[in-house]
């Protein structure tokens, strides 16, 4: 199948090329160019009308929406998210576990690596390129919203078993690498290939450290749920921030972090170790009310999901409004915000080589919006979904 989208600002890592058209060929971008249109017949021409294009987002870190949550275990709640996520710019994202009963976490990630199979590119959902594992392996004192009666030490034979349900679909495993056992487990991650995250933790710096010696290359969105920082001991945020090693998860809903908070991230990483993540749950989407999370009462109000007792139970956030809110809230350039939740987050999961940027050989996945990222149409694969007018 040959599509053709033209007239496109087309958003690459470094810079945004005005009037341009990409060629794609069965399911992979042929041409990248500007000036004269190919003369040859298309299945589909697509006029982006001006509007720019971009790499598909990609979502690391998120725990389900539009009222479904990945623990649930079953198709539908995947396709719902799918569905949900694809409509707000999202190509691809990994399907996270959070900590809960192990026979909990073996049902979801056993039905999230069995989805990950039955995928079909003609529909209207974003594609499961994976596994996040968050927990159980964390610290108490930093577990947020994380059951804490199901957090234990790391343990590599429940690793493996986990492993191997996924059938070599888990991407990133997060724990705190101060616990006993932690250095084992990351040592074990490592030699799999899967990306070890420093995440709730409660580390000193020295124990981040020893932990990103070992193989932790990612910190589990960066200030919260973590030992912050201070002058005298810098803490796992101090080791993430200043360790050119670990790329970086950022929330950037205007709740989890302040904005000097995130500026102070993208000033002292870079834009090419920050990751856009949403952590969204299952409110994302619908309105404020009650939900649950992990297992746990969650209350939704003015878009904030907090437990009880005033926790942060993850987020209400779309990656498209996280770019919005880079390039109109912090006025960092749209190449940089769009890089930032597309290249980085494929590159740290092992992708960037098929995904992430809009280049020749890679696959389709693209996303049109126009100046205030309003999504207009979505490519998945060669495909191409319409939503907007």
């Amino acid at each position: 199948m040959k599509v053709l989208i033209k007239n496109a600002r087309v958003i690459t890592p470094y810079e945004v090329l005005d009037d341009h058209w990409v060629l794609v060929r069965d399911g992979r971008i042929a041409e990248v160019k500007k000036g004269r249109e190919p003369a040859e017949n298309f299945d589909l021409v697509v006029d982006a009308g001006g509007n720019y294009l971009a790499p598909g987002f990609i979502d690391i870190h998120n725990h389900g929406s539009y009222g479904r949550d990945f623990m649930e275990a079953t198709p539908g709640a995947l396709e719902t998210i799918a569905e949900f996520h694809l409509k707000n710019g999202v190509t691809g994202f990994l399907a996270t576990v959070l900590t809960a009963p192990f026979e909990e976490m073996k049902r979801a990630v056993k039905n999230a690596a069995g989805f990950i199979k039955i995928q079909r590119p003609d529909k209207a959902r974003s594609k499961l390129l994976g596994i996040y594992v968050e927990g159980p392996y964390f610290s108490t004192a930093k577990k947020g919203a994380q059951p804490a009666e199901y957090i234990r030490k790391p343990d590599t034979a429940e690793l493996d078993e986990l492993l191997r349900l996924s059938e070599n679909s888990i991407r990133v495993v997060a724990l705190a690498p101060e616990a006993a056992g932690a250095g084992d487990a990351i040592s074990f991650l490592k030699e799999g290939g899967i990306v070890a995250a420093m995440g709730h933790t409660n580390a000193t710096y020295d124990e981040a450290k020893r932990g990103i010696d070992l193989g932790v290359t990612l910190a589990t969105h960066t200030f919260n749920g973590m030992r912050g920082f201070d002058h005298r001991e810098p803490g796992a945020a101090g080791a993430a921030l200043t360790d050119e090693r670990v790329y970086c998860e950022v929330i950037c809903d205007g709740i989890h972090l302040h904005p000097a908070a995130v500026k102070l991230i993208l000033k002292v990483k870079g834009k090419e170790k920050v990751i856009l993540v949403s952590d969204a749950m299952m409110a994302a989407g619908l309105s404020d009310g009650e939900y649950t999370l992990g297992g746990q009462q969650v209350f939704v109000k003015n878009g904030e999901a907090r437990l009880k007792n005033g926790t942060l139970a993850g987020s209400t956030l779309t990656l498209d409004r996280a770019v919005r809110y880079l390039v109109k809230t912090l006025g960092v350039p749209l190449h940089d915000a769009v890089r930032m939740a597309s290249l980085n987050p494929a590159r740290v999961i092992g992708l960037s080589r098929m995904k992430g940027s809009i280049e020749v050989g890679k696959d389709a996945d693209m996303v049109i919006f126009d100046g205030n990222l309003s999504i207009k149409s979505v490519v998945v694969g060669g495909e191409v979904f319409n939503f907007g007018n």
